[in-house]
């Protein structure tokens, strides 16, 4: 497998080696109004009344400051933790901000991308040097823990990775981690993951409490369509969660959020999760095969998760072309690693991925 090792800049390093993506930009800007949204990685349903009633009641408190002690003891309680071994958040997005803040001193900072570029974004505005592990696409995205390099005192990684859909062997994330080390596991999509026959979350490490340095990195956003209301949470060592909660501002995570974290970590929205990731995997494979029957798309890898990676070329004029017939998906070439001829396109209901691709088809045959 090729990985390649590239510097960005930062303090006391060398220009960049080929053009800049733009790491700020995400799917929200595709899916502008009109659009049949297959941009954004947010799940659209009804709210179930279980987490629908504690965020109405919740509204009543808010006179009072947050008191996190509830939430904090549900999620850990979830996780096989104890209580601080969790570090909430406004989101996942405050979470790498907090790591890139509080861990100033970490000499040689690494991103394996493709990857959410929020985590090397909030390194670099923290005036960090950063280095990124480019995984191969002719090998699937596949991490080859060989490739990070040995000294790397910070290595940041997502599981199951947006935007590529894969879903990394734990036992080869487990091989990142070390002492004089903290390893960084983007779980913000683990609850979309299901392998038929295996109970709870494939190759997560979220109960993992013996691998020196380990933090991983959760978000409420996905499944239960929570983007506006900003929850997510931190589980580690508590030590190292205590040199983070130092760098977060003050009732940092609200009262409803807080609520929202109680109720998503219960048995009841755990179990909800599990048959919603049964849904979406049956139609995840309805999109693959849709999009594998249409000339020059190859679907990347095998996908885990919410979302499909495809390579097309010119696929950035393809993206103009579907805008152009009602249609936002995700373009390629802001994540590092890949480019215009990729396209990132979220798992919808059937019907939906039908209307999709018959103008996809329409598209590239004309």
């Amino acid at each position: 497998m090729r990985a390649e090792l590239i510097g960005t800049p930062g303090p006391g390093s060398g220009p960049a080696v080929g053009p800049e993506p733009d790491l700020a930009h995400h799917g929200d800007v595709e899916a502008t109004p009109g659009l049949v949204d297959l941009a954004v990685n947010v799940r659209r349903a009804p709210m179930p009344d279980w987490l629908a009633d504690p965020l109405v009641a919740s509204l009543a408190d808010l006179a009072a400051y947050p008191d996190p002690g509830p939430a904090r003891a549900a999620v850990a309680a979830r996780h096989k933790r104890p209580p601080e071994e969790v570090l909430l958040t406004a989101g996942a997005a405050e979470a790498f901000v907090l790591i890139a803040r509080a861990l100033r001193d970490a000499r040689r900072p690494v991103v394996v991308h493709p990857q959410f570029t929020e985590p090397e974004a909030a390194l670099r505005a923290a005036g960090h040097a950063v280095e990124r592990v480019l995984l191969d696409p002719a090998d699937g995205f596949r991490l080859d823990p060989a490739r990070v390099p040995a000294d790397a005192d910070l290595v940041m990684i997502g599981n199951p990775t947006n935007p590529t859909s894969v879903l990394h062997p734990a036992a080869a994330l487990a091989e990142l981690a070390r002492p004089g080390r903290v390893l960084v596991v983007d779980e913000a999509f683990a609850d979309t993951t299901r392998v038929p026959g295996v109970d709870g979350e494939p190759e997560s490490l979220a109960a993992r409490r013996d691998l020196p340095g380990l933090l991983v990195v959760r978000s409420l956003t996905k499944t239960w369509a929570l983007a506006g209301l900003r929850i997510g949470y931190l589980l580690g060592d508590a030590g190292l969660l205590a040199r983070l909660a130092a760098a977060q501002p003050l009732w940092a995570v609200s009262t409803p959020a807080l609520a929202a974290a109680t109720a998503c970590a219960s048995p009841a929205a755990v179990a909800a999760e599990r048959a919603i990731a049964a849904r979406l995997a049956a139609d995840r494979d309805h999109l693959v095969a849709r999009l594998s029957h249409l000339p020059g798309v190859r679907v990347a890898g095998h996908p885990a998760s919410a979302f499909v990676l495809i390579h097309r070329p010119g696929a950035d004029r393809v993206r103009e072309r579907l805008r152009e017939r009602g249609w936002a998906v995700r373009r390629g070439d802001t994540f590092p690693g890949l480019g215009p001829d990729w396209l990132r396109i979220a798992v919808r209901d059937p019907a939906t991925t039908d209307a999709f691709t018959e103008v996809l088809a329409e598209i590239l045959e004309a």
